[in-house]
C-alpha cells in the first residue's frame, strides 16, 4: 500500500493526496464492513466521571448551530452479495468526496491518530480513502453514516470561521484542538451548543478509527496476526488455550464437556 508522504497534517498549505488504488480502497471497504470495531467506536463515549469538565474557549460560539447539507443521491449500484474481495472488480458508483473534504478529514485523522514512533498517522495509510470509499457506496448502512460524516466536516469549518476568521485546514494546530475540545466527548459536562456535533463527531472518531485498524499497518499495531501458514502438522490448541476454553465452560455450566487429554 503506497502512503501518503506528502506534507505533514499540521503544515500550512497542507492537502491530503491519497496514495491508495481504487482496489486497495475497496478490499479495505469490506474490512471495514466487517470489522467489530465499527458497531462499538460508532457510537462510543468517554465516560463523564473520568475526564474533566468541558470549558468552552473565550472564543467559542454561544448558540448552536448545525449545516444543513443538500446531498445529491447515490444512484450507483452495489457489489451484490457475493463480491469478488481478493480481485474486486471495477467499482460501479463514484467517489463522492472534494479535495477539500478529503483534506479536512485528513488533519481530523491524524489529531485522533497521530503518528506515534514506527506507526503512522491515520493519513499516512490513507484512512481518508477509506472513509469516502465508505460514504460513497450505495448500500443502507454507509448512506446512514454519509450526512453526519459531512455534516460534522463541515461544522468544523463553519465553527472555524466564526472562532477565526479561517477554514479549519487553516488553522494553527492550537486553534484546531481548542475547536475539537469543546467537542470530543458528548457527557454532562459539554455546553448545550456542542451536544448535536459532540454525538456527530463521536461517529466519525469510531469510522477513522475502525478505518484505521482495517488496514494492514493499523492491525499490526494491535499485533493482530489473522490466518497465518503452519510449516508440518498442525499443532492444535497450546495449553493456554485449552485451560481458558474449560474454564469458561465451566462458568456456563458444561464442564462435562471440557477437554481432557
Amino acid at each position: 500500500m503506497t502512503k501518503n508522504t506528502k506534507l505533514n497534517s499540521e503544515e500550512p498549505g497542507y492537502q491530503y493526496q491519497s496514495g491508495m488504488t481504487r482496489r486497495d480502497s475497496l478490499k479495505l471497504l469490506a474490512a471495514l464492513a466487517a470489522s467489530t470495531m465499527l458497531p462499538l467506536l460508532a457510537g462510543c463515549e468517554k465516560p463523564a466521571g473520568n475526564v474533566a469538565p468541558a470549558v468552552p474557549t473565550a472564543a467559542a460560539t454561544t448558540g448552536e448551530h448545525w449545516p444543513e447539507l443538500q446531498l445529491t443521491p447515490i444512484g450507483g449500484k452495489g457489489y451484490g452479495k457475493d463480491p469478488n474481495l481478493i480481485m474486486p472488480p471495477k467499482s460501479p458508483w463514484p467517489l463522492t468526496m472534494t479535495a477539500a473534504q478529503l483534506t479536512l478529514l485528513a488533519i481530523v485523522a491524524d489529531i485522533l491518530i497521530p503518528r506515534d514512533g514506527q506507526v503512522p498517522a491515520a493519513s499516512e495509510v490513507n484512512v481518508p480513502a477509506v472513509v469516502d470509499e465508505w460514504i460513497s457506496a450505495p448500500y443502507e448502512r454507509q448512506q446512514q453514516d454519509r450526512p453526519v460524516i459531512l455534516a460534522a466536516l463541515t461544522w468544523l469549518d463553519d465553527e472555524a470561521t466564526m472562532r477565526y476568521q479561517a477554514t479549519f485546514a487553516k488553522l494553527t494546530p492550537a486553534q484546531r484542538l481548542t475547536i475539537i475540545d469543546d467537542i470530543a466527548y458528548n457527557n454532562e459536562q459539554t455546553p448545550q451548543q456542542f451536544k448535536r456535533i459532540a454525538n456527530a463527531f463521536s461517529h466519525l472518531r469510531g469510522l477513522v478509527v475502525a478505518a484505521f485498524f482495517a488496514t494492514p499497518e493499523g492491525t499490526k499495531d494491535i499485533g493482530y496476526v489473522g490466518n497465518v501458514p503452519i510449516a508440518g502438522d498442525y499443532p492444535g490448541p497450546t495449553p493456554e488455550a485449552y485451560a481458558h476454553l474449560n474454564k469458561v465452560l465451566a462458568e456456563l455450566g458444561l464442564a462435562e464437556f471440557a477437554y481432557k487429554a
